[in-house]
C-alpha cells in the first residue's frame, strides 16, 4: 500500500493507519481523539486500559507515523 492511503480522514481529522498481514489496523488514541474530544488522548488510553484489563491482550501496538514523521508505537 501506498503512504497517500495511510491516513483517513474522519470529521475533519486524520486517523493513521497501517496495512500489515493483509489487514488495515487503525490507530486507537487517533480514534479516541475524534470520539472522546479529549485533550490528552494517550492519557485517556492508558486509563482505559488500566480500567479494561483485557483490552492490553486483544490490542497489539504497532509502529505508525507519529505527526513529526518519526515511528511510534501506538
Amino acid at each position: 500500500m501506498t503512504s497517500e492511503k495511510s491516513l483517513i480522514v474522519f470529521q475533519d481529522k486524520k486517523i493513521r493507519r497501517l496495512w500489515h498481514d493483509d489487514n488495515w489496523f487503525y490507530s486507537v488514541s487517533d480514534i479516541i481523539g475524534i470520539l472522546t474530544d479529549n485533550k490528552d488522548k494517550l492519557a485517556y488510553w492508558r486509563k482505559l486500559k488500566q480500567r479494561e484489563t483485557q483490552l492490553v491482550t486483544i490490542c497489539h501496538g504497532l509502529k505508525l507515523p507519529a505527526i513529526y514523521g518519526k515511528l511510534n508505537q501506538i
